[in-house]
């Protein structure tokens, strides 16, 4: 099985968030998720939901 290389980890999973209603992605700090402070650039929406990861 191949080893899984740190920097493509972080560049796929790390602060990637989806907009649940348009599916648009935005790279934004966990926190400010968690607060309430981001919305989406394209729908304005502020439902957010993490990566899956594979």
């Amino acid at each position: 099985m191949a080893t899984k290389i740190p920097s493509a980890q972080r560049r796929l999973f790390k602060n990637l968030f989806f907009c649940k209603v348009c599916k648009q992605k935005i790279r934004v700090d966990n926190s400010k998720i968690l607060a309430g402070k981001v919305s989406c650039r394209r729908c304005k929406s502020k439902s957010f939901r993490a990566v899956r990861k594979k």
